[in-house]
């Protein structure tokens, strides 16, 4: 399969720090709670973050469980991360101002055995895009 681009917008709504935006007609918006100087209207990006991770975790599941051989009844992703605010406030330049660490745990309900689960799993941590993202893309202005 060919390298695919995939594309999205976000726009600042002109109130607070809400944005708003998408892609392929899909919406989404972000926020700040009260405290990080939002008005709790969104999902802060970090956590939208999360999610994206746990959504694409989901999908893993889901794309991968016949070829593991897994009835999967039901998959769920707990996810949480520590971030420091000072950091993307300015307060410590020293203090990283993204996730310092993120932890999950894949809920897989299937009756299959366990070692067809294990496999599963496996899968999930090795292919996951989004993940694997996190691991090391460059992030870097578009060059027109």
């Amino acid at each position: 399969m060919a390298k695919q681009t995939f594309k999205a917008t976000m726009a600042w709504s002109g109130q607070g720090v809400y944005c708003e935006g998408g892609t392929r007609g899909f919406k989404v918006a972000t926020d700040e709670p009260k405290e990080l100087g939002g008005d709790d209207r969104a999902m802060n990006p970090v956590e939208l973050l999360l999610c994206s991770l746990g959504g694409c975790m989901c999908i893993c599941a889901a794309a991968f469980a016949q070829k593991c051989r897994v009835d999967l009844k039901g998959v769920s992703v707990d996810l949480e991360g520590d971030l420091d605010p000072d950091g993307f406030l300015g307060k410590n330049p020293n203090t990283r101002k993204g996730y310092q660490e993120i932890r999950f745990k894949i809920n897989i309900d299937s009756p299959s055995p366990q070692e067809n689960i294990d496999k599963l799993l496996s899968i999930i941590e090795e292919r996951c895009p989004v993940s694997d993202t996190l691991c090391g893309v460059e992030v870097k202005k578009f060059t027109q």
